[in-house]
C-alpha cells in the first residue's frame, strides 16, 4: 500500500455514513449542506476538529480519502485561524474511502487510530 497520496480526512456519524454507502452517494452532514461543501481536515487537523465540533459525541467514524482522487472539486482553503483546510464542493462516493474507522470518546477525547498523523 503506499502512502505517496496525502491522506485527509471526515468524522462523520455512523448512521449517516452507513446510510451514504446505501445509497452510493455522500453528500455530507448537515453543516457540510449549509455551507455548500463537505469540510474535511488533514492530519494535523483533524484532532482538533473532533474536539471542537464533535466534544462527547458516540458514534462516531473517522473515514480516510487520498486527496488526489477527489481531483480539482477539492480546494485547500482558508478556515480557522488561517489555515488551509480541504474542502470538497462535489458529492463523494463512499468506495473512494481508503479506510473507515471507529472514532470512539475516551476520558481525554475521541481515541484516533494510531497511524493519522
Amino acid at each position: 500500500m503506499s502512502d505517496a497520496m496525502p491522506l485527509i480526512y471526515k468524522i462523520c456519524p455512523e448512521a449517516l455514513w452507513r446510510e451514504a454507502e446505501a445509497a452510493g452517494l455522500f453528500q455530507g452532514a448537515p453543516v457540510d449542506l449549509a455551507d455548500g461543501f463537505i469540510h474535511f481536515s488533514t492530519g494535523a487537523q483533524v484532532r482538533e476538529t473532533a474536539a471542537r465540533h464533535f466534544a462527547g459525541q458516540d458514534g462516531l467514524l473517522l473515514i480516510a480519502i487520498d486527496d488526489a482522487v477527489l481531483g480539482a472539486a477539492l480546494r485547500y482553503e482558508p478556515s480557522r485561524g488561517g489555515a488551509l483546510f480541504p474542502h470538497l464542493y462535489a458529492t463523494l462516493d463512499p468506495k473512494q474511502a481508503r479506510w473507515i474507522a471507529p472514532l470512539p470518546s475516551g476520558k481525554d477525547g475521541h481515541v484516533f487510530p494510531e497511524d493519522v498523523a
